[in-house]
C-alpha cells in the first residue's frame, strides 16, 4: 500500500527531489534525528543507490559510520565476497519459507548475489534499530550457517545497538517491535558483561537454530 501511494505523489508532483531521483523518502510517521533532514538524506542516498532505492534504509546504514558496524556497513556496500553491493528490501519472509513468516530478517545468497530481506513489520520501525539489525545480517555472506556466527552476529547487533543509542537516542520507540528485541539483546550483553555469555545461551537455546552446526567457514566456537 505504501508504495502504490508513492506512486501517486510521483506523478502528481514530479519534482520532488527524493522522487525525481527514484528514492522512496522515509515515512512521514519515522522519526528521525535532527541531523537527517531531507536535504541531508538526499546528499546520502547516490552512495547506497546500488542497495536499496529506500531511504530508510540510506539513513540506517549511515548511522553504523563511527559505530562497531562500519565493517557491515562496507560489506553492504560490496566489501564482501561477492564483491558485489548486498540489496536490501521489505520482503513477506514467509514467500521463501513459510517457517520464516515470523523472522525479523534474512540473509540470502542466491546466483552469487547477497540479499538482506526484512520482515515488512518493520517498515516503520527507527532506522536506528534497523542499522543495528543490518549489521547483523551482513556478516551472513555465503551458505553456511552455526551457531558461532549467529552468536557472533547477535553479539555484534547487541553492541551496535548500545551504540547508537549513545549517539541518537532518539531511536529508543518503545512502540517498535524491533526495538523491543534490540533492548533485549542489549540487556543479555549487559548482564554478561560485555561478553556474549547470555547471548550465545540463548541462541544455543532458540528452536529455529536447532539443526545448525556448531561453526560454519570464519566462525569458531570460542
Amino acid at each position: 500500500m505504501k508504495r502504490l501511494f508513492s506512486f501517486i505523489i510521483f506523478v502528481g508532483l514530479s519534482i520532488c527531489p527524493a522522487f525525481s531521483r527514484g528514492y522512496e523518502p522515509v515515512p512521514d510517521n519515522v522519526a528521525l534525528p535532527a541531523k537527517y533532514t531531507q536535504s541531508y538524506i538526499d546528499s546520502i542516498s547516490p552512495e547506497y543507490s546500488k542497495v536499496s532505492k529506500e531511504q530508510i534504509f540510506h539513513v540506517a546504514l549511515d548511522m553504523l559510520k563511527g559505530t562497531s558496524g562500519e565493517f557491515s556497513r562496507k560489506a553492504i556496500l560490496g566489501y564482501n565476497i561477492t564483491q558485489n553491493p548486498v540489496k536490501i528490501e521489505f520482503k513477506d519472509l514467509s514467500e521463501i519459507d513459510p517457517a520464516y513468516s515470523s523472522f525479523d530478517a534474512v540473509g540470502w545468497k542466491k546466483k552469487g548475489k547477497l540479499y538482506i530481506f526484512i520482515n515488512p513489520k518493520h517498515e516503520y520501525a527507527p532506522p536506528g534499530a534497523l542499522a543495528a539489525l543490518l549489521s547483523h545480517e551482513a556478516l551472513h555472506q555465503d551458505e553456511y550457517n552455526s551457531l558461532s556466527e549467529e552468536t557472533y552476529a547477535w553479539t555484534m547487533e547487541a553492541v551496535v545497538w548500545t551504540e547508537i543509542l549513545k549517539k541518537y537516542p532518539e531511536s529508543n520507540d518503545m512502540d517498535s517491535s524491533l526495538v523491543t528485541r534490540e533492548n533485549i539483546l542489549k540487556q543479555l550483553l549487559e548482564k554478561g558483561n560485555y561478553t556474549n555469555k547470555y547471548i550465545k545461551k540463548t541462541v544455543f537455546a532458540n528452536n529455529g537454530y536447532k539443526n545448525l552446526p556448531l561453526t560454519s567457514p570464519g566462525f569458531s566456537d570460542k
